[in-house]
């Protein structure tokens, strides 16, 4: 049974309704729907590379390469200093799939930084991340020889996002009582890792023990 339909190749004969980035990325998405759906190859189709090289147009009256690169380059730095995970601990991800996604990424990276405030050395610790269900934002956990750390959004509230404990290794998967600090401090993670130093009674780090005695 044939499957194939014109209508991609009328839009590559004459795409001048496709004046904008979604409308052309859409009606490639539907041609290559349509190859796919033909059993025909979307890499050598013709209209979906005449749809394709249209993308080109529509972007050309932006700016220049090298301004848009500055502009990618700028807001990676934006997004570096105001990190998301703070707005999103207030605000909540629960049944918000994309939102979930960004404080899992995030909250990976905040509990990387705290590993490197603490000088842990690379393999002594590891970092989880448990997404859950819908309902729920999950947790993501740093734990290492002797500290164990945990972020979360739905055990006990504003203020008391983050979990820490002392623990005997990484097999020790309940340790001492649990302490609580906020999702703030953990971005703060030089402050934070002072204060884990000084309530758990950690081991200092070579390098500090080397500075101290200076």
């Amino acid at each position: 049974m044939h499957f194939d339909v014109a209508m991609r190749h009328q839009q590559a004969l004459d795409p001048s309704a496709l004046t904008t980035i979604a409308a052309t990325l859409h009606a490639i998405r539907a041609a290559i729907t349509d190859c796919r759906n033909a059993g025909k190859d979307s890499e050598t189709d013709p209209a979906v590379i005449l749809l394709a090289r249209h993308l080109g147009s529509v972007c050309d009256g932006a700016a220049d390469g090298m301004a848009l690169r500055r502009a990618c380059m700028d807001q990676i730095a934006e997004i570096r200093r105001h990190p998301m995970l703070r707005n999103l601990a207030y605000r909540g991800v629960s049944y918000d799939e994309a939102a979930k996604r960004v404080f899992h990424t995030e909250a990976r990276t905040a509990m990387r930084q705290l590993a490197e405030a603490l000088e842990l050395d690379e393999g002594s610790y590891d970092i989880r991340s448990n997404r859950g269900g819908p309902a729920v934002s999950g947790e993501i956990t740093l734990h290492g020889e002797e500290v164990w750390v945990r972020l979360s959004l739905d055990v006990f509230g504003p203020g008391r996002e983050v979990a820490f404990r002392q623990v005997r290794g990484r097999d020790d998967h309940v340790g001492d009582r649990n302490r609580w600090a906020s999702v703030n401090e953990l971005l703060a993670p030089d402050r934070f890792a002072a204060r884990l130093r000084g309530e758990l009674r950690l081991t200092e780090p070579a390098g500090q023990s080397r500075r101290l005695f200076a």
